[in-house]
């Protein structure tokens, strides 16, 4: 499915990105795109290295998150099976991937998706959970403590089942916008708004659960650290 066009902003927006870029301790160094296949997992830097793998199959590589039992303790309330790719880093971007749950049906059967990485307790990340919550199924922020919601928008539930599906992330770091969408490229399914974080990295994973993730295309602006 082809990957949407990223808004191109006006001068005075583009002095807001600036502006929010330098008090976050980054500027812009021009757009990238990047296209994962998971041929080389030295790519990434799980928090548990011993709950990932790479499977080879006849459609492509799949990055397996096979281990349910995490043995990563992150220091506030927030997922405990996630694998950061270790650059770059993203302030706008649109993020597209496969998908597939590989735990058994629950109540909260979940994936996650993680974004704006600055430390293991600052970043934010998108819970696709089985049935809707305040700590499910909802857009959060890790900021210093346990997690907290920021959706604006949601529905009652992810409808997981055992297929593959795609998901697409659209983040506007000028004006904090977040808008999910699953599988109807359409209509988002969440939405927040929030800048506390200007940039950082992504990655995937789950809560608590298990998950196998392949056709990673990430397409932003890439953000790199001043003096």
């Amino acid at each position: 499915m082809p990957i949407q066009k990223l808004n191109q902003p006006a001068f005075p927006r583009f002095v807001a990105v600036l502006a929010a870029s330098l008090l976050a301790g980054t500027v812009a160094a021009g757009e990238i795109e990047v296209r994962d296949t998971f041929e080389n997992p030295g790519l990434w830097e799980p928090t548990d290295p011993t709950a990932w793998k790479v499977i080879k199959t006849k459609k492509g590589n799949v990055y397996s998150q096979f281990k349910k039992r995490s043995q990563y303790k992150p220091p506030h309330r927030s997922p405990l099976n996630i694998s950061w790719r270790k650059e770059p880093n993203f302030t706008d971007f649109q993020l597209e991937v496969e998908v597939l749950s590989t735990h058994p049906d629950y109540g909260h059967r979940d994936a996650c998706l993680f974004f704006g990485f600055q430390d293991p307790g600052h970043f934010y990340y998108v819970h696709l959970g089985k049935k809707t919550d305040d700590h499910a199924n909802q857009i959060f922020i890790v900021n210093g403590k346990a997690r907290s919601k920021i959706s604006t928008k949601t529905t009652p539930g992810t409808n997981w089942d055992d297929k593959w599906h795609h998901v697409r992330i659209v983040r506007n770091a000028s004006d904090g916008t977040i808008a999910v969408y699953f599988d109807d490229m359409k209509t988002p399914i969440m939405t927040a708004k929030d800048a506390t974080f200007a940039s950082g990295r992504v990655g995937l994973g789950s809560f608590d659960d298990t998950t196998d993730w392949r056709n990673l295309h990430i397409k932003g602006t890439q953000a790199k650290a001043t003096k």
